[in-house]
């Protein structure tokens, strides 16, 4: 039997919530071992002068607990 616990994550990027959200995996990857699922949340901008500057994907990761 597994037990797998859930954080929240925010990626940024300039080109795209795609990328955002798979900057927020790559990261988690770093530190977390077993990642199973990844859920976007949310999707926003940051818009500075009428203009998008960044991309921002709340991201929910889930891993296997093992403590």
């Amino acid at each position: 039997m597994s037990v797998y616990k859930r954080i929240e994550l925010v990626g940024t990027s300039e080109e795209s919530w795609e990328d955002a959200a798979q900057q927020a995996v790559d990261r988690a990857s770093d530190s977390l071992r077993d990642l199973r699922v990844a859920e976007v949340e949310e999707l926003d901008m940051v818009i500075e002068d009428g203009r998008v500057q960044a991309y921002r994907a709340r991201v929910k990761v889930s891993f296997k607990y093992e403590g």
